[in-house]
């Protein structure tokens, strides 16, 4: 006799459906064939004491169990319970009626009980996608797979309630359903933090305003103390709100990543991720003996910090180069190859010297001749050109920090920076993947960043008198652009230009001589 249940497995971000045919012939052998990996061979054991532990018949007879397709490596122990399942309803222990509308995941306990597990939304979003009427899930992921519409859910604690749903008995296993609209209410406003914390560094404040609204880079540079950390942990509360689609793929790169928690759902706020320096490359891009995305896939649709950004391995930070400009990380390895979404908005922050001093209004630097040069170097050029906006923080003085006026709040920059986005939106609707300033190709650069002749003179003075190098110009433009955005302005103008000019510090040639 053989019968067949439904499962899944996550390549990458995606789910493939996965069929189990158990087939019942004679003999007393138990063969699990179909590429599986040492997790799933083990399920024999699990499944044979969690029927053991609920009064449950192990068939004494030959057990095959085929997993297809089968060039597909299976991995993990979300495949106990479609096993288990199916060596039920072979040995007529469960109905067969339903097994074809469901899909199953889950691991068994040797209690029988069914243990959560990751990459249920990739695998609930398949499940809708390929017609089944519904799905059943470990308790702890229900919510999670909720998400998705017009797909009944059901969360299982137990073996012995999969079985009594099947064989249509009464049982304590409850349809998980919520309101993906409600849960989906832009909930930025009650974040802990926001920009009315911060006092005074109106020109960083700016400087914040004109990168979330045209998706732009930043690095900040200044003394210990100054405020730098404090600032690039506010840069997600005046990013514009997440659509459904963007919200729906980031959940998924944290689902794939075991990163949402059980009464979460849907991921409806901007991500911020801050590793620690002595982060690997692996850490950061993501890869492994069983790839899983990085931090900055992580990140995607959010911010990444990068704090002490000197500090981290020079190789760390040399890998991040091409998903900057790709948005997209690939890894390869000899047997295939997985794309993980990787679109962030990078800020670094990093003292201007080892001593954290150099060009302090107060302090004296105390590092030696060519120090301060020897310290920027550790960041490479290649990587400071996909960095369009360079800022000086300074330390805020005691007038400002005593001051009781009330700064300019989250909610209200915000607003601002939705409007230039909506410009955006309405420019780049034609260009794929393109979604703000940011990301404008060369064609479109030489379309929307024309400047007249007196913006050309002042760049080129700029360039000539500061030292700027080439790769200044495009970046300049592009931050001008977002300037002008901000202020509705169809047109690039001189004052656009030259406020890009100020954000351009470490392009400047003198700016480190010591």
């Amino acid at each position: 006799m053989l019968v067949k249940t439904y499962s899944s497995t996550v390549f990458g971000i995606n789910a493939t459906t996965i069929t189990v045919e158990v087939n019942l012939g004679i003999g007393v052998n138990f063969y699990l064939v179909g590429l599986p990996d040492s997790a799933v061979k083990e399920s024999q054991q699990r499944i044979k004491a969690a029927f053991k532990n609920n009064d449950l018949k192990f068939p004494g007879k030959e057990i095959t169990v085929n997993m297809a397709p089968a060039d597909i490596r299976k991995e993990g122990s979300v495949f106990d319970l479609p096993i288990a399942i199916g060596i039920l309803a072979v040995s007529d222990q469960v109905q067969i009626d339903l097994l074809d509308k469901y899909l199953l995941i889950g691991e068994l306990s040797l209690d029988g009980s069914i243990q959560a597990t990751k990459g249920i939304l990739p695998i609930a979003l398949q499940a809708k996608q390929e017609g089944f009427k519904g799905i059943i899930v470990p308790k702890a992921n229900a919510q999670e797979a909720a998400v998705v519409n017009d797909l009944e859910v059901y969360g299982a604690e137990k073996l012995t309630e999969v079985i009594a749903f099947f064989n249509q008995e009464e049982n304590t296993m409850q349809k998980t359903e919520i309101d993906v609209l409600k849960k989906f209410e832009y909930l930025i406003d009650n974040c802990d933090v926001d920009f009315r914390d911060v006092k005074g560094q109106m020109n960083i404040k700016r400087a914040f305003e004109i990168a979330a609204a045209g998706g732009h880079n930043v690095i900040l540079i200044g003394p210990p103390g100054a405020g730098k950390s404090m600032l690039a942990k506010r840069l997600s509360t005046i990013l514009p709100p997440m659509s459904m689609d963007e919200a729906l793929e980031t959940t998924k790169i944290h689902s794939v990543a075991g990163k949402v928690k059980g009464q979460v759902g849907l991921i409806t706020q901007r991500p911020f991720r801050k590793p620690h320096h002595t982060i690997s490359d692996i850490g950061l891009i993501g890869g492994g003996s069983y790839p899983l995305p990085g931090e900055i896939s992580l990140a995607h649709n959010g911010v990444l910090f990068l704090d002490e950004l000197p500090e981290y391995k020079r190789q760390v930070l040399e890998v991040m180069r091409q998903p900057l400009e790709d948005r997209v990380v690939n890894i390869s390895r000899a047997k295939f190859s997985i794309d993980y979404p990787a679109g962030f908005m990078l800020v670094a922050a990093m003292n201007p010297c080892p001593c954290g001093y150099y060009n302090h209004p107060e302090k004296e630097c105390v590092c030696g001749p060519g120090v301060v040069q020897k310290y920027l170097n550790k960041i490479s050029g290649p990587l400071l050109d996909r960095i369009d906006i360079h800022v000086e923080v300074t330390p805020v003085s005691f007038d400002e920090l005593s001051n009781d006026v009330p700064a300019e709040g989250s909610k209200e920059i915000r607003a601002r920076v939705e409007k230039a986005r909506n410009l955006q939106k309405s420019r780049y609707q034609l260009h794929e993947g393109i979604h703000c300033n940011a990301q404008m190709s060369k064609n479109e650069f030489d379309i929307h960043c024309k400047v007249d002749e007196s913006s050309q003179k002042i760049l080129k003075n700029a360039m000539e008198k500061m030292g700027l190098s080439a790769r200044a110009y495009d970046r300049i433009l592009k931050v001008a652009r977002t300037i002008a955005d901000l202020e509705a302005s169809e047109w690039i103008k001189a004052q656009h230009v030259a406020e890009a000019i100020q954000y351009r510090s470490l392009d400047r040639s003198n700016w480190a001589m010591s």
